[in-house]
């Protein structure tokens, strides 16, 4: 009989099951995210050799894009803007950064790194670039190999990102009038 409960559940399962494509996609993700995720464990101890927070790094590595809008950093951090006026101050007294009025709207202050940040950054990112053991040591074709994917995923990211950023924004949603 074909219509019995587990013949639904069955096909049901099927319907929910991912596609190979995706299957393999999850199998390539696992185990990158696994040495990500072990690399990330050390991030806070890799940014206090250079007397940051992690959030202080996040930041300077986000300010490399060029100057931002506090409320576009408080955006990136997920927390409100109040908070990041703190954050930029301890930044700031450091020389690391420094506030500017838009060109725009000399209301909205952006944030750019100065001279030393961009020297501290570098270093930084020199630091977080050193592979872990997971990576260094595998065979020299295997690195190559991985490079060339990830260099091919970070292209699929950027031009993701290009897409996302000329996209029109959808016009705010009218005010809703009580009463």
């Amino acid at each position: 009989m074909s219509g019995t409960q587990g013949d639904r559940l069955e096909s049901k399962q099927r319907a929910e099951a991912p596609r190979p494509e995706e299957d393999l996609a999850r199998q390539a993700w696992a185990p990158l995210f696994e040495v990500i995720h072990e690399m990330m464990r050390h991030f806070p101890a890799i940014a206090s050799e250079f007397e940051l927070s992690p959030v202080q790094a996040h930041v300077l590595r986000t300010l490399a894009e060029g100057p931002q809008p506090m409320s576009v950093l408080a955006d990136y951090l997920a927390c409100d803007a109040s908070n990041v006026t703190g954050l930029v101050d301890r930044l700031e007294a450091r020389g690391l950064v420094e506030r500017r009025s838009a060109e725009h709207d000399r209301r909205v202050k952006l944030l750019a790194l100065t001279e030393a940040g961009w020297e501290l950054r570098q270093r930084l990112i020199a630091r977080l670039s050193q592979p872990p053991e997971a990576i260094t040591g595998l065979a020299p074709a295997d690195l190559r190999a991985l490079r060339d994917v990830m260099l091919r995923a970070v292209r699929n990211l950027e031009t993701r990102r290009a897409e996302a950023r000329a996209a029109p924004t959808p016009p705010p949603a009218p005010a809703q009038r009580e009463g």
